[in-house]
């Protein structure tokens, strides 16, 4: 039998390598970090994409330590996300020592305590998850980390406290004012941008200035509703502009008036096709 550290450390190299990462911390993080942990006792209930989910033969950690979406709550379709999609939007987030992180859909706080080894024992770890049980569970799971702190609420109303960092685990059809709001000087928010059918796309946003923001795509994806950041016809309007196949040309995030190079105009803000001026 396989021990737990030598099947971590397949782990960490796999999905490092599926997500075109070579950031040693990442590669620790995965290895160090036990899945099992946040993702109950097995057998589990794997996604297979096809709308449905696969039991594993047994409680072996061997079938979750994987390149696999595994079901926290599988009536209400809310998993323990991808692997390599946050191995790949972590490591475009250029986490550093002694950073700020806020942690919007927690779930149960795998990808929560993945942060906190990226931050390391000097930074912070804000974590926020709407779904009571669910935040129950990450706040229990991540006890052992003396650096996070689990809030049972919404990140969509209302302030967020000043961070470097705003990492977001479910599907919004808008930054809110108060994602933006919170970050400091060179700070980076990254979201799944979705829209009511088919696939959206991570954008990471940097702020370059007080009033200015630098923005791209990183990967497309699709993901749970977050609750209080959609709009039905932002989505809609979202499917279109998605649906050009052009979202790899956007360059930065503005909120004036909009131009010519705009690829998608929301309430207040705007994605445009041309980088931010010095």
């Amino acid at each position: 039998m396989v021990s737990p550290a030598a099947l971590r450390s397949y782990y960490a190299r796999l999905i490092a390598g599926k997500a075109g990462s070579s950031d040693p911390k990442i590669i620790e993080a995965l290895a160090t970090i036990e899945r099992e942990r946040f993702v109950g006792p097995g057998p589990w209930k794997i996604n297979d994409f096809l709308g449905g989910y696969i039991d594993t033969p047994s409680s072996d950690p061997v079938y979750i330590y994987q390149d696999v979406v595994v079901a926290l709550v599988p009536e209400r379709r809310l998993n323990n996300g991808e692997p390599q999609l946050h191995a790949r939007c972590l490591t475009a987030l250029q986490i550093k020592d002694g950073e700020t992180a806020v942690h919007i859909g927690t779930g149960t706080g795998y990808y929560t305590a993945i942060l906190a080894h990226l931050v390391g024992p000097t930074g912070t770890v804000i974590a926020y998850e709407i779904d009571q049980d669910l935040a129950a569970k990450a706040a229990a799971n991540l006890a052992p980390w003396p650096n996070i702190s689990v809030n049972a609420q919404s990140a969509t109303d209302g302030r967020l406290p000043a961070c470097d960092i705003v990492y977001v685990s479910a599907g919004a059809t808008r930054p809110p004012d108060a994602w933006l709001d919170a970050l400091n000087p060179g700070g980076r928010l990254l979201f799944p941008l979705t829209p009511n059918v088919g696939l959206g796309g991570m954008l990471l946003v940097t702020r370059a200035t007080d009033s200015s923001f630098d923005a791209r795509f990183v990967q497309p994806a699709t993901f749970i509703y977050c609750e209080g950041a959609r709009d039905n016809s932002e989505g809609d309007e979202l499917a279109k502009a998605f649906a050009l196949g052009s979202w790899r040309q956007v360059k930065s995030l503005r909120r004036d008036a909009p131009d010519g190079s705009c690829w998608y105009a929301g309430e207040g803000w705007w994605l445009s096709t041309e980088a931010n001026t010095p």
